[in-house]
């Protein structure tokens, strides 16, 4: 069994898309221990013991959302939704691994997330904003960090 069929079927993790069932589209997008992988080529046995995230659990244990998500909203960055749960994760990504640098580096780094409606400048300008946005709040921390030493 796929861990996405798992997430789905088993778990009643919905927010995980099944598209190609390929691995070609990205809609399946998740983390395994903090690494994007795609849950339509991963066997759910392969991730026993190591830590899940999807899309129902990148938000603030208060239920804040997290910079991506509020960045997707503040663009706009979605028409029919069905992709955005594995753009979301993948944009996580690639602002955490550092591939947010410029637009086309965003665009590279996303480019295994598939949007049949076309929201591709939308997204690319979600994932700059969320990556300044962390990026704000890091320094922020680091001196507040820095002051109260």
């Amino acid at each position: 069994m796929t861990l996405l069929d798992a997430l789905r079927e088993h778990l009643s993790l919905t927010g995980t898309k099944k598209g190609c069932d390929q691995g070609q589209c990205g809609a399946c997008t998740c983390h395994v221990d903090g690494e994007r992988v795609l849950s339509c080529l991963t066997l759910a046995a392969q991730v026993e013991g190591r830590q899940v995230t999807t899309i129902e659990g990148i938000a603030g244990e208060d239920g804040t959302l997290h910079a991506v998500q509020k960045a997707f909203l503040e663009q706009d960055a979605f028409q029919c939704g069905y992709c955005t749960p594995g753009q979301i994760m993948s944009a996580v990504a690639c602002i955490r691994e550092g591939h947010a640098g410029s637009d086309a580096e965003i665009r590279e780094y996303m480019s295994g997330n598939l949007c049949r409606c076309g929201a591709y400048n939308s997204i690319v300008a979600a994932v700059r904003e969320a990556a300044a946005s962390v990026s704000k709040a890091a320094s922020k921390a680091v001196k507040e960090k820095v002051e109260a030493a």
